[in-house]
């Protein structure tokens, strides 16, 4: 497919997405060309000053000078002011239009499901939706502009170069043919280049956010020189691309200087060859190379600025890939069936998984939870707890089977039900930088302060962490920091576990905490697990067997499949992989 196309395809599904950047596009062109015309009398009011006034048969009339010399003062100021009128059209546009394609593209990123989020590292995402959009901005708000008046100046120029003379006009256009030849050339490699450069910048992006998360394990293994060096080669990559995609864009405006050289040269001497013939006035002679600056003038100037527009059509179709994205887990909204209130029952029919080019990692899981009663999985690392555990919170979908809750196939249940009704306490507790009340409101999004307030500690009375509240200096007030991390791994799971508690669920996913936190907090995480799970149907991922002793049923996990389901009771005396595990487990602990 050509350059071509590719840039119609864009502006095509960049307008559908964004019709801000259209509104009121007619009248915004409309005063572009009064705009452009403006300039482009210039020329036209220094040939009639020159042959009607300079020239005149009687000698200099003072009075025509001054006449259109005043008349071109009102000119350029009305067209001064249009040009700002149109620049700030554009601008609201572009910021309305930069707005909605950024809601859309964060929007797609929550759409998308963990599976296809984990194939890209977060910080590719953090680039299309924050450094991508701002590429585009300076295009929108005033390139854009400017480009549009420039473009339609020249038009209006060369009908007025054709209108004095269609000799020097052909002159003129022959002059370009070598800049119109090298841009022809230049452009789709310009393209590539800056598309590298901004792929490039992602992955720096990437980079330099997992350094940010990781930089604990970075300093305690002291290999902080080795990931500097790692960020300064791909800065030094970038760099050169960057250089690259320069020297092509300094191409197109080496011959663009060079053609307007040309131009002005031929249209002085064909102008000069035609006045001598009297084919030309003095004045138009004087006007035209005025008219050749005037042509060739905004042309170079778009001519340069064709990198810019390149460097935001790639962040543009980088944007619009994200918002095309393919949502494979699909909200069936108002058409769905929600799931009904305190109906919590979990049934798990054939269901198989298998990651995109990877082996199969479930392999038909069937499995039945009766309503208000909690099974732990247990088994080994990679057997598949974790995997099973997204499915039934909907993160990922199976390739076979049926998942229900509540007698209700996830597929057919509403995003907003279904958030409602399951809630997941994984094994760290992610907060966000705020207040401990600001990140219970999770739970409750529309509930008013004062009632937030009031059932966020009852909630922790439910649970019996009264007396840990009342240990903090600001109570819910008291700031967490940047995912929580001015609290303890333990409290960060003790806020969790009062927020899933506020959420009211049907089915709790719980990933056990494998955080050594100090005695007294385990203490309390336990009770507040078990006020938490209590009259609910729970799945508890197990990494300590006297977690799921405490369980209703247990289920064994082994390589992808269900190998073992029943009370501890019952398996013990089977004798299978649980006794085993068991009986292992009560010796260490003994010993």
């Amino acid at each position: 497919m050509s350059d071509q196309p590719r840039l119609k395809d864009t502006l095509r599904r960049g307008f559908e997405v964004s019709p801000e950047f259209r509104k009121g596009l007619g009248v915004t062109l409309a005063l572009a060309a009064v705009a452009a015309a403006g300039q482009a009398a210039v020329p036209f009011l220094t040939q009639r000053i020159t042959d009607k006034g300079l020239l005149a048969p009687g000698g200099i009339d003072t009075g025509v000078v001054v006449q259109y010399a005043l008349a071109g003062v009102v000119v350029l100021l009305i067209s001064a002011t249009v040009a700002w009128r149109v620049r700030s059209r554009m601008v609201g546009a572009a910021e309305a239009g930069l707005a909605t394609l950024r809601v859309d593209a964060f929007g797609k990123v929550h759409e998308l499901s963990v599976l296809t989020q984990n194939e890209e590292a977060r910080g590719r995402y953090v680039s299309r939706v924050t450094g991508d959009v701002d590429t585009m901005r300076d295009l929108m708000q005033w390139t854009g502009a400017a480009m549009l008046i420039a473009a339609l100046e020249s038009a209006i120029v060369f009908v007025v170069m054709v209108a004095y003379s269609w000799k020097l006009a052909l002159l003129v256009l022959i002059a370009f043919i070598p800049a119109v030849m090298s841009l022809l050339w230049v452009q789709p490699r310009v393209r590539k280049a800056y598309q590298r450069v901004r792929t490039m910048m992602a992955d720096l992006l990437a980079a330099t956010s997992e350094q940010l998360v990781g930089i604990a394990t970075i300093r305690s293994y002291g290999v902080q020189q080795r990931m500097r060096g790692r960020l300064g080669e791909q800065i030094d990559h970038i760099l050169k691309a960057d250089r690259h995609a320069s020297m092509l864009s300094a191409a197109n405006s080496s011959s663009g200087v060079l053609a307007q050289s040309i131009a002005t040269g031929l249209a002085l001497i064909g102008g000069t060859a035609l006045a001598l013939n009297g084919e030309m006035s003095i004045g138009t002679v004087v006007a035209f190379p005025f008219l050749v600056y005037t042509f060739s003038g905004p042309l170079m100037w778009i001519i340069e600025m064709l990198a810019e527009l390149q460097r935001a059509m790639v962040g543009w179709r980088r944007v619009l890939e994200l918002v095309d994205s393919e949502v494979t887990i699909a909200d069936p909204g108002a058409d769905g069936t929600p799931i009904p209130h305190g109906h919590g029952e979990l049934s798990i029919e054939g269901v198989r998984l298998t990651y995109p080019g990877g082996p199969e990692v479930l392999k038909g899981i069937d499995l039945t939870v009766p309503s208000g009663k909690r099974i732990a999985l247990v088994g080994q690392t990679g057997s598949g707890k974790t995997t099973l555990a997204r499915l039934m919170s909907r993160f990922i979908d199976p390739n076979e089977g049926v998942i229900r809750v509540g007698g209700v196939d996830l597929k057919d249940v509403p995003m907003s039900s279904l958030r409602r009704s399951v809630a997941v306490v994984p094994q760290e507790g992610f907060l966000f930088d705020g207040t401990i009340r600001t990140n219970l409101a999770y739970a409750l999004p529309d509930a008013a302060e004062e009632d937030l307030s009031r059932r966020a500690l009852a909630a922790f009375e439910s649970l019996g962490l009264e007396s840990w509240v009342a240990t903090l200096p600001d109570g819910l007030d008291t700031h967490v920091g940047p995912r929580g991390e001015l609290l303890s791994a333990g409290e960060r799971q003790l806020v969790s576990i009062a927020r899933a508690y506020l959420r009211d669920p049907d089915l709790l996913i719980l990933d056990e905490a494998t955080s050594a936190v100090d005695p007294a907090t385990e203490v309390r995480i336990s009770r507040a697990l078990e006020g938490l799970m209590q009259g609910r149907t729970a799945v508890v991922i197990a990494h300590r067997l006297s977690t799921a002793e405490r369980a209703d049923l247990i289920g064994v996990m082994e390589q992808g499949e269900l190998v073992e389901v029943g009370p501890h009771k019952e398996l013990v005396n089977n004798g299978g992989i649980y006794a085993d595990l068991y009986a292992a487990w009560v010796s260490q602990t003994r010993d």
